[in-house]
């Protein structure tokens, strides 16, 4: 692998410790937590208290207002360690970004500051039974009444939806409106409000550690004050900040081609037949050469988009490229070093099994990579 040459001293500095920590703290629980199908809090405020929910949050709420290459350094790692229980990007740089941006600072005193000590598991819904990408056609109401939104409707596949003590809403607050999004708004609904009933937690092909529900919404009573941001702009909010959100998919699906492709090497090298080890084929060496090269493909445009995101660029094509260019390499690469593996690659005992499983879900959520090339193509001027 080539030097990455986008992180600072300081950065590879807290790499380090981060990987102390991580093998230390978190490692040795992952196992239960994908047998048991969600993490332990306890984990999170381990997190939170050393510092690694708010490295990229302001200071004055607890973070340490670094750069978003810390938090980067912390996917890549949790991902390498296939730590995928502890849905730590979904939470610092998928859902702090709402509070961080568009919170009132009444909403970031009491919301904020616990989540970035991990004391406030944070999880937004967007998805529906019958709406996945398509958020123009949430049908979710709030309805004003008086002081409170009354809250009718349900989410599903919603990741921490069992962990979360605060849920992001995306909801219509002007059903009528027209065009249909200028009607959308985010509202911010606490776990144990009546009315808003956690569901199961959904048994999935891959992730299994990670607790994923649906939820639904029976005449639930919100505070006005619960409102994030203005009414009627939760579409634009979350168009904003959906180009952090697939640049995590990409970043951490990279990383997980790497450990498989690490891991495949491994094994090549040790596993015989024929009297030889099996990478000394000139088919396993083609397989791995070009997984190789196309993995340090898709590493190099991930470091150039996070050198551009970190500058505040627009970037919202090229991460909707890497996002999925990347997962469907993830994909790829899974299916190919499962492949060399033989009949171990279909044990459980062997991670590349896992690996194989987890990949599946890359290219759909975060928008599927159909909506992706439609959003690249869009913004070529073909649609």
């Amino acid at each position: 692998m080539m030097k990455r040459t986008i992180f600072s001293d300081e950065h590879e500095f807290f790499r380090s410790e981060f990987r102390r920590f991580a093998e230390a703290e978190l490692l040795p629980h992952a196992e239960g937590w994908n047998q048991a199908g969600i993490s332990d809090r306890s984990a999170w405020r381990k997190m939170g208290q050393a510092g690694f929910l708010g490295a990229n949050q302001p200071e004055e709420y607890g973070g340490a207002g670094g750069d978003f290459l810390f938090d980067a350094i912390i996917m890549e790692e949790l991902a390498d360690l296939r730590i995928h229980a502890l849905q730590a990007s979904l939470h610092t740089d998928i859902c702090l970004p709402y509070l961080t941006e568009f919170a009132n600072e009444e909403q970031k005193q009491r919301w904020l500051v616990p989540a970035i000590a991990g004391e406030c598991l944070l999880a937004i819904a967007m998805t529906e039974p019958s709406t996945g990408s398509d958020l123009a056609s949430i049908a979710t109401k709030a309805i004003r009444d008086g002081d409170d939104y009354v809250l009718n409707g349900s989410k599903t596949f919603i990741s921490c939806g069992q962990n979360a003590d605060l849920v992001i809403v995306v909801c219509k607050t002007d059903p009528d409106c027209d065009p249909p999004h200028d009607g959308t708004s985010l509202i911010l609904v606490e776990a144990g409000t009546p009315g808003f009933v956690k569901g199961r937690n959904l048994k999935k092909l891959g992730l299994k550690g990670q607790d994923t529900s649906e939820m639904s919404f029976s005449d639930c009573r919100v505070p006005v004050e619960n409102l994030l941001g203005t009414e009627g702009r939760g579409f634009k909010m979350l168009m904003e900040k959906l180009q952090q959100e697939r640049l995590c998919i990409g970043i951490a699906s990279i990383a997980s081609c790497r450990r498989s492709l690490q891991d495949t090497l491994d094994y090549v090298k040790e596993r015989r037949a024929f009297g030889q080890p099996i990478g000394a084929f000139q088919n396993t060496q083609f397989k791995l050469a070009e997984l190789a090269t196309q993995i340090e493909i898709g590493q190099a445009f991930v470091d150039k988009l996070l050198v551009a995101h970190v500058a505040g660029e627009d970037i919202v094509s090229e991460v909707s490229m890497a996002k999925w260019w990347n997962t469907e390499l993830q994909k790829k690469v899974a299916s190919e070093c499962l492949q060399l593996f033989g009949g171990y690659g279909f044990m459980d005992e062997y991670p590349i099994s896992r690996d194989y499983a987890d990949a599946a879900v890359q290219t759909i959520y975060a928008g599927s990579n159909e909506i992706m090339k439609v959003i690249i193509a869009k913004r070529l001027g073909l649609g």
